[in-house]
């Protein structure tokens, strides 16, 4: 008998996966409604609402009907208000004209994966990585070719293995993916580790799609921008966001950022996949850009406290090998010694443990594929001072009573 026609979904849709954040979180709504108080580390978005300027110029719009379709690229005066930021902050002498606004960061990756990658293509993520990357190159028949970071050690952290993503380019290497400040490690890349991979890919002819959505959480060091690079109209697809910064996630709210001589294609398929971004979103985007960044700062110092707390809670966690991530709102603790500990054998199964008998939420370093997040898990502090004093001490009883068996 043969298949409904319903059944037939090409067999690349089975291989692309979907995002382990939200797996662990459905869990973790299943397990509260059975009763369970639960402590989440999980799902990656700031735990504060949209500014309130912000939602008041979106609700302006909406009184004064701003509610139909716009520019597939996004309204003049917000593009216009990005390019400003990028330039002041980066010296990018970015041009409006060079800029798409998207349905969120996510649609800017995908719009920057297929520009440039056709089947067979080979693109490197340095591991571990935020999922969509991986996936979204595969969705278009391209390979991902995973480079481990080089982990030091919670005394160094993590950092670029440049000599290792420069062996890793092939003829077939179309691209690199760069996410600094890093997900899931909450890594911020030396400038000179910067200089160094654009460098490179001027050498080899490639191109870097950067993601530096989390550029407005450095907590520790200096943050470099690819944009800071006069040439990086020649090397860089860009994309940014309003998500984090502005703790706009639910708004769907995005930008890629590339050389005039190629917007047109951008465009095309933009069309074809949103239309456009939400009318009155791109108007509180203009307000976030150009109007009081006091509650951001704000936010990014508690975050600051939060992580220094997280930091000292857990490096009291026996087997805990913790790095004070100088960035994002991400740590990313080695495991190893705990595992060790408590016979379990992995970081998966640390994590299911952790939500199944002790109502905590963290997520495996496997869940940002491919390998080397084996022996890591990730933690966000996106919550409150109450809940990571609570979330450390049910895992430091967890360890102790799992060490005893």
């Amino acid at each position: 008998m043969s298949r409904p026609p319903t059944l037939n979904v090409p067999q690349y849709l089975y291989d692309i996966t979907g995002e382990g954040a939200f797996a662990y979180l459905a869990r973790a709504k299943e397990l509260a409604r059975k009763g369970m108080k639960i402590v989440s580390f999980g799902i990656g978005q700031p735990d504060f609402p949209t500014p309130t300027h912000i939602r008041d110029e979106a609700k302006k719009a909406l009184d004064e009907g701003f509610t139909g379709y716009t520019e597939t690229a996004g309204i003049l005066e917000l593009r216009e208000a990005i390019a400003e930021y990028l330039n002041n902050r980066y010296g990018a002498d970015v041009k409006p004209e060079e800029i798409v606004v998207t349905t969120g960061a996510k649609t800017a990756i995908l719009l920057a994966i297929a520009l440039y990658v056709q089947e067979g293509d080979e693109v490197i993520v340095p591991e571990p990585s935020y999922p969509a990357y991986a996936q979204v190159v595969k969705l278009f028949k391209g390979k991902p070719v995973y480079v481990p970071l080089k982990w030091g050690g919670g005394d160094k952290g993590f950092s670029l293995d440049i000599e290792a993503i420069e062996n890793s380019i092939t003829s077939k290497t179309k691209a690199i993916i760069f996410n600094n400040p890093h997900n899931p490690t909450g890594a911020v890349f030396t400038p000179n580790q910067v200089d160094e991979l654009v460098e490179l890919v001027r050498r080899k002819k490639v191109i870097i799609i950067a993601d530096e959505i989390y550029d407005n959480f450095v907590y520790d060091g200096s943050f470099r921008s690819v944009l800071t690079h006069s040439d990086w109209r020649d090397y860089i697809v860009y994309v940014n966001g309003f998500s984090k910064t502005f703790a706009m996630t639910g708004w769907r709210l995005g930008y890629i950022v590339v050389r005039k001589e190629v917007i047109d294609r951008v465009l095309d398929l933009a069309v074809n996949v949103y239309s456009c971004a939400v009318s009155f979103a791109q108007k509180a985007g203009i307000k976030a850009l150009k109007g009081d960044w006091k509650p951001v700062y704000e936010m990014i110092e508690i975050f600051k406290k939060r992580r220094d707390l997280l930091y000292d809670l857990l490096s009291k966690v026996p087997g805990f090998d913790v790095w004070k991530s100088p960035g994002t709102f991400y740590m990313f603790p080695n495991i190893e010694k705990v595992l060790e500990l408590t016979g379990l054998k992995n970081s998966k199964e640390l994590a299911d443990t952790l939500l199944e008998k002790y109502g905590v939420v963290v997520l495996p370093g496997t869940a940002f594929p491919d390998k080397a997040g084996e022996g890591f898990i990730r933690f966000s502090f996106a919550t409150s001072f109450e809940d990571i004093r609570e979330g450390v001490e049910r895992i430091k009883k967890a360890v102790e009573e799992l060490s005893k068996k």
